[in-house]
């Protein structure tokens, strides 16, 4: 999927402005993922997974940052993920599946935090890049 110019700015525009949340997102986007797809806390057996937990706050800290540097490279998303790719595929062994639940919660949140201004040309916009994400961390499984 091909992330136009005008989805670039809306992402980037809305990201900026979600920059005081960003220590938050991740673990919120976490926990709606255990809480709404419990099979996905089987990745992470080592976790506390209640909500707020230091652990979940910590790697949806983890996941945000990955976010944003896919989102400060957009222009190569496969090149600045590439790491996490092979770390998914070969190590952890995640279900890819989970990455597309994964962006499910993070249209929720993302849709709290920016309100009225999260309309339809935004969540588009977003939903290319998780599908983008969720492409490049899954390559690697085929």
């Amino acid at each position: 999927m091909v992330l136009s110019s005008e989805d670039r700015q809306l992402i980037q525009a809305t990201w900026t402005k979600l920059g005081p949340h960003m220590d938050k997102i991740g673990g919120e986007a976490l926990t709606r993922l255990f809480c709404t797809f419990p099979q996905t806390k089987t990745y992470f057996p080592h976790f506390d997974l209640s909500p707020n937990s230091k652990d979940v706050q910590h790697h949806g800290q983890k996941v945000v940052k990955a976010l944003d540097s896919a989102i400060k490279h957009l222009d190569n998303i496969r090149g600045t993920l590439a790491d996490l790719s092979d770390l998914h595929a070969y190590n952890l062994r995640v279900d890819p599946v989970n990455f597309k639940l994964l962006a499910k919660c993070f249209h929720v949140v993302l849709a709290s935090h920016l309100g009225g201004e999260f309309n339809a040309s935004i969540y588009l916009a977003y939903d290319k890049l998780f599908h983008c994400v969720a492409d490049v961390l899954s390559e690697k499984y085929r």
